[in-house]
């Protein structure tokens, strides 16, 4: 790929995988920084990746530098999190994007991310295989699973307003 190929990419493809980083972790400056990671690591490889395949090197090289960033603050949370969220209560109303997001944020991290591939960046199946090494089929079973648990959580839209 060459440097005006690679710039290209990144005007193409950085908002994308802002969003995407962004949808899992729900931090923007960790989001940012794992991007740019993501960039650069691309950009060290730059003379071995095709350009038709960049989209798909950029995101998998995404993907596992969030799944590094989780694993290694895993167990570290913040006080405000731990102290205020568990034992709050608020009776007003949220709105839909808001429950949709607390749904998603309940999914496991593997079905939250190939959901959030397939229905928020528009990826394709083979796409997800490919950034998330799993299979065409396991990527459709975990796609079908966290539909079903989002239905389940949301429950029938009168209910919800």
């Amino acid at each position: 790929m060459t440097t005006a190929e690679f710039n290209q990419c990144v005007d193409e493809h950085s908002n994308g995988v802002y969003r995407f980083i962004l949808k899992n972790i729900r931090d923007e400056d960790k989001a940012k920084d794992i991007v740019q990671d993501s960039f650069e690591k691309m950009w060290l490889k730059v003379n071995e990746i095709e350009y038709e395949k960049s989209k798909s090197y950029l995101f998998t090289a995404a993907y596992h530098t969030m799944i590094d960033a989780i694993r290694k603050n895993k167990n570290q949370s913040e006080l405000n999190e731990v102290a205020f969220n568990q034992h709050s209560y608020t009776n007003e109303y949220l709105g839909l994007k808001d429950i949709l997001n607390k749904a998603v944020d309940k999914l496991p991290e593997i079905q939250k991310s190939v959901l959030l591939l397939r229905d928020y960046e528009g990826c394709s199946y083979e796409e997800i295989e490919k950034i998330t090494n799993l299979s065409v089929s396991q990527v459709k079973v975990y796609i079908y699973r966290a539909r079903v648990f989002l239905k389940n959580y949301i429950g029938s839209l009168d209910k919800v307003i």
